[in-house]
């Protein structure tokens, strides 16, 4: 049979994350021995009072059946509630609706607001599904660079008059994967003035919010700003903050006309999230947080062991104050690509090049925190016998 794939399907670029699985899984099957630093995949297990929860709602012949809508009312509340103690946001349950993982509502909100030839302004480096997104729609991506020299932020101002009044989506991230950035207060209050003028959508995936390192500088929420509900939504998740990627349980809030948006476009394409699932979700955000906060301690170990380990080895890297991830430059004479491949052939360690995220990424490699401390000093010491 010959299959001809669609337009829209031909125009992806490869998955990065898959590619780089792929490598991992060709150089295992050589027999290397490889630490893997590659995929932003939580190595840490889900706690245990959620895996209890789920035992429990799954013996529930209610949540056998279809969970259609915008998620169970007690699971939005959890959202409510937990919106309000974290980032002292007041949300309603119609102003929440329950995702099969943030990434599905990220590619679905272009579906309910994207038009042929309308623009969405993406930053890059960053998230492959903002462009995805863009392409299944028949978008047009214009990317906003996120450089050292502005602490890793898009530049508003640098966005053409005639780009802006074309926009209907600005996408923003923070913290940010991949660069660990965390955004101040100040530039959401430009990114609201700069939505409202040109009447933009602002779609705030905020996934990493939990995982910093300075209790006396927390990340914000871009819904704790004033006009903030006016002109976008956030997407957030448990998969980062809880250790539950594969659970596939997330959640978009805030504007309740773009939340019913994307819901209906939900109501077309899925059957909602399994009941199960909701009600330990439920469980992990009512609870206690010491769970987060262990595992908080945890990454800090491994981000100290990581950046300490290459700065010895006289590499450039910045101690990043949230996420998981190290944003590295490379060494002097190499490409990110040529640096992830000679990680990869000569110390069997998997990371990600970072123009594979984006343009402006050229010259720099993520490491995501995702192993031990000692198999990250292994790493360290597998580095520092490479010839650059």
């Amino acid at each position: 049979m010959a299959l001809e794939l669609s337009g829209k399907l031909k125009k992806l670029p490869p998955y990065l994350f898959i590619e780089i699985d792929k490598k991992k899984n060709q150089a295992k099957e050589r027999g290397a021995d490889i630490i893997s630093l590659g995929v932003g995949d939580p190595d840490l297990p889900t706690p245990p009072h959620i895996i209890k929860a789920m035992h429990e709602a799954i013996d529930k012949p209610s949540n056998h059946q279809y969970p259609f809508g915008a998620g169970m009312l007690k699971f939005r509340q959890a959202v409510c509630g937990w919106y309000k103690s974290r980032f002292n946001v007041d949300l309603a349950p119609d102003e929440v609706c329950a995702l099969i993982g943030s990434k599905e509502g990220i590619g679905h909100i272009h579906l309910g607001l994207v038009n042929p030839g309308d623009i969405v302004l993406i930053p890059e480096p960053g998230y492959p599904v903002y462009n995805t997104g863009t392409i299944f729609t028949d978008g047009v991506s214009y990317y906003m660079p996120l450089l050292e020299k502005n602490n890793y932020l898009p530049d508003l101002d640098a966005i053409p008059v005639d780009i802006a009044k074309k926009a209907k989506i600005i996408f923003v991230n923070y913290p940010n994967n991949p660069t660990a950035a965390v955004a101040p207060k100040e530039f959401y209050l430009k990114l609201i003035d700069f939505a409202k003028k040109y009447n933009i959508v602002v779609a705030s995936d905020a996934a990493y919010s939990e995982i910093y390192y300075d209790e006396s500088n927390k990340p914000i929420s871009f819904l704790s700003l004033p006009g903030a509900k006016d002109v976008g939504v956030e997407f957030h998740s448990l998969s980062k903050t809880y250790n539950m990627t594969g659970w596939r349980i997330a959640w978009v809030c805030g504007n309740k006309e773009i939340v019913e948006t994307i819901s209906k476009v939900k109501d077309n394409y899925d059957s909602g999230v399994f009941g199960a699932i909701q009600e330990a979700a439920v469980i992990a955000l009512t609870g206690s947080q010491d769970c987060v906060e262990a595992q908080r301690e945890i990454y800090k170990q491994r981000r100290d062991a990581l950046v300490g380990g290459l700065k010895k080895l006289g590499w450039e890297v910045n101690l990043p104050q949230a996420t998981f991830y190290v944003w590295a430059k490379t060494p002097k004479g190499y490409t990110s690509s040529q640096t992830v491949s000679k990680l990869l052939d000569e110390a069997a360690i998997v990371s990600t090049p970072g123009n594979g995220m984006g343009a402006s990424g050229e010259g720099y490699v993520r490491f995501a925190l995702t192993v031990d401390v000692k198999r990250i000093e292994e790493a360290c010491q597998r580095i520092a016998k490479i010839k650059w």
